[in-house]
């Protein structure tokens, strides 16, 4: 048997998206699998990934200073540290730069560790992460989360085979109240609106407002602007549901209404259809949903995405689309003469090397400059060469450094 150990301290949305690398870790032959997490998402993992071995710690919510955090979350990960030491792992992949994360690859041989390593004092980013970091400055030709962090194993699955193809299941509208990042999120009155359209568009028995305890005041906003019909049949779960009611709430839905949130990344990965709505810093380029038979309503503009730690200088021209009354014809129709101008409507789809985004309506203006982006990166993992264009050139004069070509990684062998 051959050990694997993913070490993913982020949050929901970042638990999710891990799918590919973990299922092409477990379908490797005699591969046993496993998976570090923040203790909070314990349950959820087990729920979600029931054929990995999880090792729960803490790595948020201390409350303390950064030194007095650090110091805390050793001393309560050190029997969860030692149970990890102990067991002898083929490859460790460490996914997120932290002080945790290079702390933990401390435990490790750092030859054997993929992405954020430790050695002889000194915090190493691999090859692939920091290409990542580089290719940052132009976000709007980003491939997918999911598909980066497969990407640090080239015998990644085939793309179709991570989550179902979405489709329906008979259980009413689910609409996510808001995510993490508040400018990422539509308001309240903005929703009922939207959820008001989707509902009265055709037969909807059942309508669930879903988010964190912070949104049960969003959500009867959102209650009190539907029209009487859809307020009898609304019902706002926001703060009332574990993980497993989330679990079985969205895979019962015809579809989830949500901006960019780890609540879209489970209907994903349950195969329920999504509409989703991107503006600010989010970009479904990065984050959209995975998968087959969704949809996403892109706000498109110059200064997107955005920067969230940053303020808005635009008086959040990213939201005009969807406050544009257009927006909830376009919403039922599809049809490219009702999109209202700043947004593209986009049908997720894939290609050889992931997730990709075909737009039926509003103007692509990136879509030449990304294809060329993905098969540079295509050809950076699989080493099949094939003929490199000029703004592929130019993409690998961006991307690389002297160093890398120093020590540019070798194919990776077959696993049978």
């Amino acid at each position: 048997m051959k050990n694997y150990l993913v070490i993913q301290l982020a949050r929901f949305g970042d638990l999710m998206q891990t799918k590919r690398l973990l299922a092409t870790l477990c379908a490797r032959k005699d591969a046993v699998v496993h998976l570090c997490i923040d203790n909070s998402l314990q349950s959820l993992a087990y729920k979600i990934y029931p054929q990995v071995v999880i090792h729960p710690v803490a790595a948020h919510g201390t409350g303390l200073n950064r030194s007095e955090a650090m110091r805390a979350m050793l001393q309560d990960n050190r029997k969860a540290f030692a149970r990890l030491k102990s067991i002898d792992f083929e490859t460790i992949y460490n996914l997120n730069f932290s002080g945790l994360n290079f702390r933990m690859a401390g435990l490790f041989d750092p030859e054997k560790t993929k992405g954020y390593s430790w050695q002889n004092g000194q915090e190493i980013v691999g090859l692939w992460p920091s290409m990542a970091m580089r290719w940052s400055k132009f976000r709007r030709i980003a491939i997918n989360l999911v598909d980066f962090w497969a990407g640090y194993c080239p015998d990644m699955i085939a793309p179709e085979s991570v989550n179902p193809a979405a489709q329906g299941k008979g259980g009413g509208i689910g609409v996510v109240l808001a995510g993490r990042e508040s400018r990422r999120s539509l308001p309240a009155n903005i929703l009922a609106k939207i959820t008001a359209t989707l509902g009265n568009s055709g037969k909807v028995d059942r309508i669930v407002l879903l988010g964190g305890k912070s949104e049960q005041a969003a959500g009867q906003s959102v209650i009190k602007g539907l029209p009487r019909n859809l307020q009898e049949k609304t019902k706002n779960l926001a703060g009332k549901t574990d993980w497993t009611h989330l679990v079985e709430t969205i895979n019962s839905l015809d579809m989830l209404l949500t901006p960019d949130t780890g609540s879209m990344h489970l209907a994903a990965h349950l195969g329920t259809p999504v509409k989703a709505f991107f503006l600010s810093s989010a970009w479904c380029f990065e984050t959209g949903p995975y998968g087959l038979g969704h949809t996403v309503y892109q706000a498109v503009s110059d200064c997107l995405p955005c920067l969230e730690n940053r303020p808005c200088n635009n008086d959040l021209k990213c939201l005009e689309c969807f406050t544009d009354p257009s927006f909830q014809r376009f919403l039922v129709t599809g049809k490219p003469e009702h999109a209202p101008a700043g947004i593209i409507g986009f049908k997720s789809d894939f290609d050889q090397l992931g997730q990709i985004y075909t737009s039926f309506a509003g103007i692509n203006t990136d879509m030449e400059q990304r294809m060329k982006f993905r098969e540079f990166i295509r050809q950076h993992l699989f080493k099949d060469g094939g003929k490199i264009s000029d703004l592929e050139k130019l993409f690998a004069e961006r991307v690389y450094r002297e160093k890398d070509w120093m020590t540019f990684p070798q194919p990776i062998a077959t696993f049978g």
